[in-house]
């Protein structure tokens, strides 16, 4: 049994061992070659993607209005911190998992547990809402060549309705075939063990922020200022717009930060990580901060805030300043960029899958490689599966407040087991320590809770007034995760059973933050 294992009367807090989460770590060895240049641009091009291009409209429409801009602000401080935080952890434990692992090291099983199912909604929901984004994009770029796809085949089954009270949701009768098979494309290639080299990512990342820049410098020409008056809208009730609708907002964007991890993970790779790391984390946040309120500021100023809530609002942006050959290529760009964050999330889904099949938490398919492509084949097409009919059913809405809600929530946790293992392990090795002692975890914490509590809040307040289905995929998410773990990972853990010593089944490559470090991928947010 692990060395920092609880006793028997807290099989529930059961932890793995440092010494074998760092033997877990010793078959990555990696070489110290990223400067704060690199850990900078690696930050920007994991952090740009879906969130930007979907979320900002959402946002706008419906809570913030042209202080959208603000709430970037908000979301920006809510990453500060727990990025600290994750550094910390990651420069003493660079081992793949991430923060499943952090937790099971630092806090016991349950916490493990709870951090797992919570990446489902920071990876596998976050596909899902990113494949919504892409359906939108898709069908607005078909559209320049004169080409329709029946409304049916790209509207979720659950659709989202303005009414006085806010957004309500109902069942519209559609189902988004479009993004189901977007998903679908994705998982056949994970399958077959596609992963990206670190030039093609290069590509890619620059094709994002190509298409930003260019869309903020092209845009400036179109805006009108009226549109940006007046800047805060007045309180409509609830969160629609004014000072409450800033923040919670700032709970939907907050989706638009979190590929930052990637920053973090990339702390044994850096040459000097005292330095280098805060660099990283604060100086990509800052950079995307300013490329994300310029973006924000073009939206609101070109199209009315009122008209934006539609899943590809630069789409129509474009489309609203009339240059055919430009909106050809921005929308070009927004499809590529999206094609390779639904890659990077689903492929993370299913690494975070394997780390907790291997422990015994899920069933042993999740971690069953092919005997060809050396890919955890059966888990992915499982997960696919769910992810495509998660985007097909249900609105981006709903799914990136989902996302936004179970990041916040991991972010959390994250900093407590900064707390905790400083406390159980004071003269560990840490090649990276977060600034400015209990100060940073505590603050990452109130931030994760000022990210949670407007979606609470909301969910609480639709309930309340006849629209019962965001808490309702909430609490019977929650009540399925508790599900599995007492009737399966409880009683097949592997710490459990005091099997400290984890099979290894080959290996199946790195974790996705490590493999989005070497350029397999490029973030997702």
């Amino acid at each position: 049994m692990s060395a920092d294992a609880a006793p028997r009367g807290h099989r529930l807090f059961i932890r793995k061992s440092i010494e074998q989460v760092q033997r877990e770590s010793q078959t990555h060895r990696l070489k110290r070659t990223l400067g704060a240049w690199n850990l900078v641009l690696l930050g920007i091009g994991c952090i740009i993607g879906a969130g930007i291009y979907v979320m900002t409209g959402n946002a706008a429409a419906n809570f913030a209005g042209p202080a959208v801009m603000l709430s970037f602000v908000v979301a920006f401080f809510a990453c500060v911190f727990a990025g600290l935080c994750y550094a910390e952890l990651a420069s003493t434990m660079p081992v793949a998992g991430s923060a499943y692992t952090y937790s099971y090291t630092t806090l016991g099983e349950l916490f493990a547990w709870v951090m797992g199912w919570l990446l489902v909604l920071e990876y596998g929901v976050a596909a899902s809402t990113v494949a919504a984004g892409w359906s939108g994009n898709v069908v607005s770029l078909l559209a320049n060549f004169g080409l329709a796809i029946p409304p049916d085949l790209t509207t979720s089954f659950i659709k989202a309705v303005q009414s006085p009270g806010g957004l309500t949701f109902v069942a519209s009768g559609g189902f988004n075939l479009l993004g189901a098979l977007g998903i679908l494309g994705v998982t056949g290639l994970l399958v077959l063990g596609v992963s990206e080299s670190a030039s093609v990512n290069n590509v890619i990342v620059f094709i994002k922020v190509g298409v930003l820049l260019l869309f903020i410098g092209f845009g400036i020409g179109f805006i009108n200022v009226d549109n940006w008056h007046p800047f805060i809208p007045p309180n409509e009730g609830g969160f629609k717009y004014g000072v409450p609708g800033v923040f919670r907002a700032a709970s939907v964007i907050f989706f638009a930060y979190v590929g930052f991890e990637a920053v973090s993970t990339a702390a044994a790779e850096a040459k000097n990580p005292q330095k280098d790391i805060p660099v990283g984390i604060l100086g990509s946040l800052g950079v995307c901060t300013v490329i994300y309120m310029a973006v924000a500021a073009v939206l609101t100023g070109v199209v009315p805030f009122r008209e934006l809530g539609v899943a590809a609002p630069i789409a129509l942006a474009v489309d609203r300043m009339g240059v055919g050959w430009f909106q050809i290529l921005i929308k070009v760009g927004a499809v590529a960029g999206l094609t390779s964050v639904m890659l990077i999330l689903t492929y993370g889904q299913t690494r975070v899958f394997y780390a907790m099949a291997r422990d015994g938490l899920l069933p042993r398919f999740f971690s069953t490689l092919h005997e060809k492509f050396r890919t955890p084949w059966i888990g992915t097409l499982v997960l696919g599966c769910v992810i495509a009919l998660a985007a097909a059913m249900l609105p981006i809405e709903i799914l990136g407040d989902l996302v936004s809600l179970g990041t916040a929530t991991a972010f959390a946790i994250v900093c407590i087991s900064v707390m905790r293992l400083r406390k159980t392990h004071p003269n560990l090795e840490r090649p990276f320590t977060a600034p400015f002692g209990v100060v940073t975890p505590i603050l990452g914490i109130f931030f994760a809770l000022v990210m949670i509590a407007p979606l609470l809040l909301d969910m609480v307040q639709k309930a309340t007034h006849g629209d019962p289905i965001p808490a309702s995929l909430l609490g019977g998410y929650l009540v399925l995760g508790a599900l599995i773990y007492a009737g399966y990972g409880y009683r097949n853990s592997r710490m459990g059973q005091g099997l400290a010593q984890i099979d290894d089944d080959q290996g199946a490559g790195p974790g996705p933050e490590q493999a989005i470090a070497k350029g397999i991928g490029d973030g997702h947010a």
